[in-house]
């Protein structure tokens, strides 16, 4: 049987200390044939310089707009029936891309999948990965985030790319919009995805300006439900 492409993008912004990583778990997956496509935000840090190293990827490049247009970028770039993101400081199991493909040939009417992810620290942070071994976060959890997603790529033709306004909640207002259009989806309960903490994550630099964000969000998500509520009456 002949295996649709998987576009994997990996969007990144001076990422020189993590996307070699990133770049060795995709080239490490079980599943054939992938397109990887390293979408860069204008890093200045030697990140180009890495990449230079992997003959193999498409890079593309613009200047700093964030990580939503990043990830547009990648996906504008993107030629495979299926995407996948995976951030330049993340990893993925070598089997990922391999069982969330098995769950479209399961289910053809299925339109992404999500897996479950868990977090690890980096080395300069033990104290915090000790400090919070207890906590929720600490545990595998769904992952409604970028990069435990296989999508089909006419998704984001039906439902629209990343909103590039935002710089913390893309994802989070991407899988409202999809939830919205009733788009059938998947959670596998494999751990698929690892996520890195570090001192450089966005959301941990500008934790206000996040929140702000995600409550925003949450707002527009409830005034467009009290508006098709009110019409359906």
């Amino acid at each position: 049987m002949m295996h649709p492409i998987i576009s994997c993008i990996v969007p990144c912004f001076n990422s020189r200390a993590y996307v070699a990583e990133a770049l060795d778990s995709i080239f490490a997956q079980t599943y054939r044939p992938i397109e990887v496509i390293v979408a860069d935000d204008g890093s200045t840090d030697g990140t180009l310089e890495v990449l230079r190293r992997y003959p193999e990827i498409a890079a593309v490049t613009q200047p700093d707009r964030g990580p939503a247009a990043t990830r547009n970028l990648g996906l504008r770039r993107a030629a495979g029936e299926l995407v996948a993101f995976l951030d330049a400081d993340d990893l993925w199991h070598p089997d990922k891309l391999t069982r969330q493909y098995q769950c479209f040939v399961d289910d053809p009417e299925l339109q992404y999948c999500v897996t479950h992810a868990q977090m690890f620290w980096s080395a300069d942070l033990d104290d915090e990965r000790d400090r919070l071994a207890d906590h929720p976060r600490s545990h595998a959890v769904p992952g409604y985030a970028t990069t435990t997603l296989l999508a089909r790529r006419c998704v984001f033709d039906r439902i629209g790319l990343f909103d590039e306004r935002l710089r913390f909640g893309d994802a989070v207002e991407w899988f409202i919009r999809a939830s919205e259009a009733n788009l059938k989806m998947m959670v596998l309960d494999e751990v698929l995805t690892y996520h890195r903490m570090h001192d450089s994550n966005l959301t941990r630099r500008q934790s206000d300006e996040s929140r702000k964000e995600f409550l925003a969000i949450v707002r527009g998500m409830l005034l467009r439900k009290s508006g098709r509520e009110a019409k359906s009456r």
